[in-house]
């Protein structure tokens, strides 16, 4: 049985994961690197000490309704997208609220590996060092709550010369903090995810020139719908899953593409993708059109000053050089024979546990990449896993983890529904929309087809919270209410639009429902109810 476990970072998914064991009646201790939670989120100017942190001006790509752990709404007046200053203060808040901090040790680092037993008792070693005294733990369970961002991906060897011939600087996107550094030098950014971009942006304000290099194409949003709502609370929702899943994906990836040029033509700015690889970068366009920011291809290879790229161009007195690259995953305080286990997050079975282990003890908490925010799969993951540790759910034999995992090894980034309902169901908690519609048909049909929101994942089950209804109906309210600084005179407010939406979508609800209830495998049992 297990009782004490030890949750190793205080980011995101440390707090949460601490909050789910004290919710399963678990005894949690987290042991945090830094001097103050948040993780990555806390802003710190320093480069030193191999601690990542967000750069002085990012903001979230997710809204705050759709990032916000599921217990616990951001509050009303904040943005709907967040400066990290608010991000880490949204963290203090959930800390305060669920008394998390007494759990939480900082300034230490550790080591962890099995005990000898550890095939029959499933425990572990944890040794701890903190201002040079050395102190030694035995826990049942391990949460791994370190994250993505650790060790930089700087792939040197696939630049040829830029490590030997190119004298000017090179850097990690890493190691970027702001803009001065770079006032009115000709810069070179590698990468045009949402780092790369996000930065070509900020640099063209003060770079004397900034020159964007892609390796691949990518399709460009905005993170703002074309009705001023946040657009991931417009686009993920039940409904449009429900689409994606009964259309031919061809037609639903056409449907996605028309809507990305429909902002405007990709293929004129040298943009355009076969592939489903989208970036949030709403200023972009606008600086190509201004030419403060110019797109090139891949690099071919660096001299001393200059980029050479593969279409046969070249760009002189090249100063700086920033690699986008990302990152990738390292838990160097584990085990060899730990690590062994999984090359990289698609090895883990849910993407969270070694199948292989003889023990299920061992949880990896936030690795999954998803297309919506990682800080909701995270805090599923950690309710999910401590249900297991405390005996309420169990996994299946490790035959059908390993199979399980070689079925999906292929998917790098996950639907963000997909993944959260699979974990869901997973642990009990995933609600089911016909026998909402039949009970609240109210509350059903913004579940259906509103966003998909947290507080969801709190209608039913084990952990399920008094408030998750209210969350739900309010949602809007709290998106808006930020908005609302200045008065204006305008009768038509769209709340009546909206009602009038789900009164006519309510035959359209019950007709999928009638028609998942004639097709058992499409997901309907009565004793299950419509599992979208």
């Amino acid at each position: 049985m297990v009782r004490r476990v030890a949750v190793i970072g205080a980011g995101a998914g440390g707090l949460a994961s601490v909050k789910c064991c004290l919710d399963e009646g678990l005894e949690p201790t987290c042991f945090e690197r830094s001097e103050d939670i948040g993780g990555l989120w806390r802003y710190t100017d320093s480069r030193d000490g191999g601690r990542v942190s967000v750069y002085r001006s990012v903001i979230t790509n997710t809204s705050k309704e759709m990032s916000c752990f599921s217990d616990f709404p951001c509050p009303e007046d904040f943005p709907s997208f967040l400066p990290h200053s608010l991000v880490l203060e949204y963290f203090r808040m959930y800390a305060q609220h669920f008394d998390l901090l007494r759990h939480i040790r900082f300034k230490v680092t550790l080591s962890v590996r099995k005990r000898l037993d550890f095939a029959t008792s499933g425990q572990w070693e944890v040794v701890t060092e903190t201002n040079g005294i050395q102190e030694s733990h035995i826990f049942d369970a391990v949460m791994v709550c370190t994250g993505h961002y650790q060790e930089p991906y700087l792939p040197l060897a696939s630049f040829p010369g830029i490590d030997t011939c190119f004298k000017g600087q090179y850097l990690h996107s890493r190691e970027y903090k702001d803009v001065e550094a770079f006032r009115g030098k000709r810069v070179l950014v590698v990468g045009i995810g949402n780092t790369g971009g996000d930065l070509s942006v900020e640099l063209s304000r003060v770079a004397a020139k900034v020159f964007l290099s892609a390796r691949s194409n990518t399709w460009v949003f905005s993170r703002v719908s074309d009705h001023g709502f946040p657009l991931d609370m417009v686009r993920t929702t039940r409904f449009n899953h429900f689409l994606d899943w009964l259309l031919p994906s061809a037609f639903m990836k056409r449907i996605k593409f028309w809507k990305c040029n429909s902002w405007f033509n990709h293929v004129n700015y040298g943009l355009a993708s076969t592939k489903r690889h989208f970036s949030s970068l709403p200023d972009l366009p606008f600086c190509l059109l201004s030419g403060t920011v110019v797109l090139k291809p891949n690099v071919k290879e660096f001299t001393e000053s200059s980029a050479v790229f593969e279409d046969g161009t070249t760009e002189e007195n090249i100063d700086v050089v920033l690699f986008a690259t990302g990152y990738i995953f390292s838990f160097p305080f584990l085990e060899d024979s730990v690590r062994s286990l999984f090359d990289d997050n698609r090895s883990l079975y849910k993407r969270i546990f070694p199948p292989q282990l003889e023990k299920p003890t061992l949880a990896i908490i936030g690795l999954v990449q998803l297309t919506g925010s990682v800080m909701v799969g995270a805090e599923m993951q950690a309710r999910w896993v401590t249900g297991i540790f405390a005996g309420w759910n169990k996994l299946p034999p490790t035959s059908r983890m390993i199979a399980d995992v070689l079925k999906k090894k292929e998917n790098l980034k996950m639907s963000f529904i997909s993944y959260t309902d699979e974990i869901a169901s997973c642990a009990g908690v995933k609600p089911s929309v016909l026998r909402l519609l039949l009970t609240d048909p109210r509350l059903a049909l913004a579940v259906f087809f509103g966003p998909c929101t947290p507080y969801q994942y709190r209608l039913v089950g084990r952990g399920k919270w008094s408030g998750a209804r209210e969350a739900i109906l309010t949602q809007w309210h709290r998106t808006l209410k930020p908005l609302r600084t200045r008065v204006v005179d305008d009768s038509s407010d769209g709340s009546d639009g909206w009602h009038w939406m789900w009164l006519l979508a309510l035959p359209v609800a019950l007709a999928a429902g009638l028609l998942l209830s004639k097709y058992p495998r499409l997901g309907w049992t009565p004793q299950a109810g419509l599992q979208l």
